[in-house]
């Protein structure tokens, strides 16, 4: 059995553990569960296996990491827990402490030393945008990219949306002068927004330019490190969170600002939980950046941003769908509100609108069929409604909606709620 770490990460959150009285609730609210009808799915599930871990009294096989792995960190069974057990927080650290024993998988090996590397991060987009034709076929009927033959951890099931002609941190200067007096903004973009829905970060430049905001938009800023923590490669979160620190921290600004849910929830939950509470020298600069982190479309709504004015276009019945990383601190009614105020905009909910989508990271990729078992409740929950398309606030979550949704054979967009917003002034 291998020996227990110096400083494993589950001692930081043994007292969490002993919280969870095995009471089930979880299983109700958790879309694992729903997928793997096994209790090593479900939170209390998870909490004991890490409580074994932690004893050492469990081998650390095969069946253990896929068991560990078989979380979304959606957050669903945090929110609805009678003892506020912080399942997410201790899924992270056991995913730390395997990571630790084990090692990495081949597949986080590569994960990290991709996202560690923004020219290669570059180089590999523009390599697939280059090479496209050659690995991809178009799907008429559903619009979509498909593999024409399977690929390791990806197969050849998924849609995948086209690579953009250039990342939006080509586009455009670092910092775009607003007018005098009017807010300054830091634009954390993220890597789905750079390198795939760009349009969804051009609506956000357009609508802060709109509102006469200076707009600064950190040239060497760095993934948030999320693909990385999936796999309990903690470090390399640890070692961009320093890395955007210094970018975040380069330019005196009022606001920073993200239209990329996952990016937001890194910035202002995941960098002072794991490097923030371990790193005393940096705790003070990770909480001033969380402090000023605002999810775009709050933000837009804070500075009184009129959708009547931004918004245009013709009429259309859209539906929207809750990104964990926004649910989960709270951020449902700003985003419909936003929606609601554009005009021949016709907002229709949809049942389970604040279910997770099933992406979970590299979930999706690990467990792909379990994936896109969730996803289909969201799919059918979205077209019971009529809608021309799902909106949402997360770029994750579109790649994922989009997938399964061409996959029942349906043309409903998928769009960013800024998309929304900044259609009459990007027109």
């Amino acid at each position: 059995m291998p020996e227990l770490p110096l400083s494993d990460p589950l001692q930081r959150v043994e007292s969490e553990l002993k919280k969870c009285v095995k009471c089930g609730t979880c299983r109700v609210n958790c879309p694992a569960f729903t997928a793997f009808q096994r209790e090593p799915a479900v939170a209390r599930g998870k909490i004991a296996l890490a409580q074994h871990i932690l004893k050492g009294d469990l081998p650390l096989d095969d069946a253990t990491y896929a068991a560990m792995s078989r979380c979304l960190l959606c957050g669903g069974c945090v929110e609805k827990c009678p003892n506020d057990v912080p399942t997410d927080e201790i899924v992270i650290a056991a995913r730390e402490s395997l990571a630790q024993r084990r090692g990495l998988t081949t597949f986080h090996k590569a994960v990290g030393t991709v996202i560690k590397n923004r020219k290669l991060m570059i180089f590999g987009a523009k390599a697939a945008r280059f090479l496209g034709p050659l690995f991809f076929k178009k799907v008429p009927a559903t619009s979509g990219l498909r593999l024409r033959f399977p690929v390791p951890f990806v197969g050849n099931k998924r849609h995948i949306p086209a690579i953009a002609r250039k990342p939006f941190l080509e586009r455009h200067p670092e910092v775009i002068p607003g007018e005098p007096g009017k807010p300054r903004i830091v634009y954390f973009v993220g890597c789905m927004t750079n390198f795939v829905y760009t349009e969804t970060a051009e609506a956000a430049l357009a609508l802060f330019r709109h509102l006469g905001c200076t707009v600064i938009i950190p040239k060497e800023q760095q993934c948030c490190g999320l693909p990385g923590m999936s796999g309990g490669d903690l470090n390399t979160v640890r070692e961009l969170a320093e890395k955007n620190l210094a970018q975040l921290e380069k330019y005196e600004a009022d606001y920073i600002t993200t239209a990329c849910a996952t990016c937001g929830g890194a910035l202002s939950r995941l960098y002072p939980l794991v490097v923030g509470k371990r790193n005393p020298e940096l705790a003070a600069r990770i909480k001033a950046v969380a402090d000023k982190t605002v999810d775009a479309t709050v933000l837009l709504q804070k500075l009184g941003l009129n959708p009547q004015e931004t918004g245009g276009g013709p009429a259309i019945r859209v539906t929207y769908h809750d990104p964990c990383h926004l649910r989960t601190h709270g951020i449902t009614k700003p985003p419909r509100e936003m929606l609601q105020g554009v005009t021949g905009v016709d907002l229709a909910e949809m049942e389970g609108a604040g279910n997770c989508c099933g992406l979970g990271g590299t979930f999706n990729v690990y467990h792909y069929d379990s994936s896109m078992s969730i996803n289909a409740i969201k799919s059918k929950a979205i077209l019971a409604t009529g809608a021309a398309a799902v909106v949402t606030g997360c770029p994750g979550c579109m790649m994922q909606l989009s997938d399964g949704l061409k996959q029942h054979g349906s043309r409903t967009q998928v769009l960013h709620t800024l998309e929304i917003l900044a259609r009459g002034i990007r027109k």
